[in-house]
């Protein structure tokens, strides 16, 4: 997938305007989101996991903010993959399912939004949003109750 360069190189005598958007601190909670760019990487690995395949995601939340999401393809975070993908309608919830990353971008869905404390490389403290969880469209059923609906019953018709 080749990488979308967005803007253009700017001439060292360029008249300039622009000085971009203020960060937005997201109160917690349920958010819609829409994924603009989603980019092929590799985690460095941890205590946890060891180095990886990962899917960096660059998520819109609420047309307001923009939060860098990393799902790790690993066994061990298959729960979250699971919840990304079922949240863009892409699975449903209990359904066996191959990732189709081809799928991703301009994705929409809902997903949980907290707020997260850190300290900053200046030592000061700061708050960020972090995606907690990435949640069911509302409405959907299950796989299991999709195959009990469509049992047959002999002499039903």
């Amino acid at each position: 997938m080749a990488n979308e360069v967005v803007g253009c190189e700017l001439d060292w005598e360029e008249e300039i305007e622009n000085d971009g958007n203020d960060f937005v601190l997201l109160n917690e909670g349920e958010y819609d989101f829409v994924v603009t760019k989603f980019e092929r990487g590799r985690s460095k690995g941890s205590d946890k996991l060891p180095p990886c395949n990962m899917a960096i995601l660059t998520i819109r939340v609420d047309d307001q903010t923009t939060i860098i999401e990393n799902l790790i393809l690993h066994s061990k975070m298959e729960w979250k993959l699971c919840q990304f993908f079922t949240s863009i309608g892409l699975r449903k919830h209990g359904e066996k399912m191959r990732m189709n990353w081809g799928k991703v971008l301009g994705a929409t869905g809902r997903c949980k939004i907290i707020v997260e404390d850190f300290t900053g490389r200046d030592g000061k403290e700061r708050q960020t949003n972090r995606i907690d969880k990435f949640l069911e469209p509302e409405g959907q059923a299950t796989v299991t109750n999709q195959t009990q609906q469509r049992k047959w019953t002999p002499g039903n018709f």
